[in-house]
């Protein structure tokens, strides 16, 4: 017998599977309920409205990810080390059926989402961005927070950027130029 927490872990990951896939606008309790076999109903009693699960999918995608990416620094790895392993995160999403990360698709469609998701994509990009500015602040202790920073959401930025353009045309190899010319320009140094 499936318990509650079992039910909102399986509601949780079809929904988080079908943002990366189509978005926000496109999520749908009913077609949540169909992957998880259960009544829509049964969502609802879960996550009373689509924002409180799209809120609870951002919260927990930030936590994970920012989990892994702490781990990293904890094991000591070095700079080039983490971002090659931070730039493989958006690359794994998109061999994943040509998805996007969770909250840059869900950050294209800001203006459509409740307060609450905002909030939630907001925090993602901010605990990124903050991320990559301690990477580099280690990197080059003598650089002013500012320019840490300034940086920090420059990489961000191309990284998601590079995402988007690449799930748009279908093809992974896009992503891997992209990056490649990011490095060749010095963006990552």
């Amino acid at each position: 017998m499936r318990t509650q927490a079992d039910t909102s872990e399986q509601i949780m990951a079809a929904a988080r599977s079908m943002v990366q896939a189509r978005g926000y606008n496109a999520l749908s309790f009913r077609d949540v309920a169909a992957s998880v076999g259960v009544k829509s109903a049964s969502v609802h009693y879960h996550f009373p409205t689509k924002g409180d699960l799209a809120a609870a999918l951002a919260r927990r995608y930030t936590e994970e990810g920012m989990d892994y990416l702490d781990t990293l620094l904890a094991r000591g790895e070095d700079y080039r080390a983490c971002l090659a392993r931070y730039v493989a995160i958006f690359r794994r999403a998109l061999e994943d059926g040509n998805r996007m990360c969770l909250c840059g698709i869900m950050a294209a469609e800001n203006e459509d989402l409740p307060a609450a998701v905002r909030a939630e994509v907001a925090a993602f990009t901010n605990a990124n961005v903050a991320w990559l500015t301690g990477l580099l602040a280690g990197r080059r202790p003598g650089t002013s927070p500012e320019l840490a920073r300034a940086r920090g959401a420059a990489i961000y930025a191309a990284v998601a950027g590079a995402q988007l353009v690449a799930r748009g045309r279908n093809d992974i190899a896009v992503y891997d130029a992209i990056m490649g010319a990011f490095a060749d320009t010095g963006l990552f140094d």
